[in-house]
């Protein structure tokens, strides 16, 4: 009797470019596969295969052939290395979707622009996923994923193309499965969880740092909209949390500053030399559990990037977010903290103080919230995998 054929997995994204965020979701989506169905063959296409092959040990292949894809292209060269490029991966794509059985997506935000954003980067690129997989009948799914209403013209007609070809969605709130059916995909069978990052362990700090607050800070420029006040809303973002910081130094308090990709480390730089005390530190966190553990040992949290918020409040840690998008504003609303948002192309420093010291007056009463909060999320997204299952794995299914 001839074996049956391993199932071939393939998961695709911005995965190993240096967003923890995007990383932790790869994470949990490997850890259900080798949990669940643990003879199956994984690799991915993605943005950086160097980091993937080397933290996670699986094979991994370029996202795009042309290798300044995400710099701006001003010269003849590199415009016409873009161009190529585009036709190439059109081959490319189609024959590393064909070799597998399934394609996952795992998490971020690949149905929104509320960051700057062209319609021949990324966008193309899960297009160009999504049709290969209708060709060749490759089931390709998009879990746990992130939308946002999308202005540029191309760029939603891309990304509703993309939807509309997927063979499963889910989503990581409500407000990303509106935004789908805004745009016109039915998504009366689509299903929203937690985002996958809550399936991951959660940290146990041995040592807490007593009065630490951590800052997640972010490279923030304004969404995709936002690129003729670009420079002021980030002059603006960066004054107002600098100011924040001061005052904490002022009181005391260790600051630690949390990051969540490479461009924010500019951010942690320009808030050091402005305040100038050994109170700040930076951490080096290059995984979203080290980023987890960081948020753990403090007494609070305030925190720009969606998966800083995202370990703050998986740590049980009371949180404020600087909110930059509406998924922040969601996240907080289902974790019990929507009181706590601050709009973070507007910081207003002594507002935000106040906030502040709003959080930390009821953080037992928080930490509690976020423990029942917590528990919830975790059977919620029990559930995603079961479904996953059931859609992708209909053989292996109980």
């Amino acid at each position: 009797m001839t074996a049956r054929r391993p199932l071939r997995v393939g998961v695709f994204g911005l995965l190993g470019s240096g967003n923890l965020g995007n990383d932790g979701s790869l994470e949990a989506v490997l850890g259900y596969l080798r949990t669940e169905h643990p003879a199956a063959v994984v690799d991915a296409l993605c943005g950086g295969p160097e980091a993937v092959r080397a933290r996670y040990r699986i094979p991994a292949t370029r996202l795009h052939w042309y290798r300044g894809e995400y710099r701006t292209a001003s010269r003849a060269g590199s415009i016409a290395g873009k161009a190529v490029g585009k036709l190439v991966d059109v081959v490319r794509t189609a024959a590393w979707v064909r070799r597998h059985d399934v394609v996952i997506v795992p998490g971020m935000g690949v149905l929104e622009a509320t960051l700057p954003l062209r319609p021949w980067g990324f966008p193309y690129a899960l297009f160009l996923l999504c049709a290969s997989g209708r060709l060749f009948g490759t089931r390709v799914a998009l879990a746990g994923v992130g939308a946002a209403p999308i202005a540029d013209r191309a760029v939603r007609a891309l990304v509703r193309r993309s939807a509309r070809l997927a063979a499963y969605r889910s989503y990581r709130d409500e407000l990303s499965r509106a935004a789908m059916r805004e745009m016109g995909v039915d998504t009366t069978r689509d299903e929203v969880y937690p985002d996958l990052a809550f399936s991951l362990p959660t940290p146990v700090v041995e040592e807490p740092a007593p009065g630490r607050v951590c800052v997640g800070v972010m490279d923030f420029h304004g969404g995709n909209d936002d690129r003729d006040r670009a420079e002021e809303i980030h002059r603006r973002y960066v004054d107002g949390t600098t100011r924040f910081v001061r005052a904490l130094v002022e009181d005391g308090r260790p600051v630690r500053l949390l990051t969540g990709d490479g461009a924010d480390f500019a951010v942690v730089g320009a808030i050091i030399e402005a305040v100038d005390s050994p109170l700040v530190t930076a951490s080096d966190a290059s995984s979203l559990a080290e980023l987890m553990a960081e948020t753990a040992a403090a007494d609070a949290v305030v925190a720009t990037r969606y998966h800083n918020l995202v370990c703050a409040l998986k740590s049980g840690t009371p949180t404020l977010a600087l909110s930059y998008a509406a998924k922040s504003d969601a996240l907080m609303e289902l974790m019990g903290l929507g009181e706590f948002r601050h709009p973070a192309r507007e910081v207003d420093a002594d507002r935000l103080i106040e906030q502040f010291r709003e959080l930390e007056k009821r953080a037992a009463e928080l930490r509690q919230t976020l423990t029942e909060r917590n528990l919830a999320a975790r059977r919620r997204l029990e559930h995603q995998f079961t479904a996953l299952t059931t859609a992708l794995f209909p053989k292996e299914s109980p």
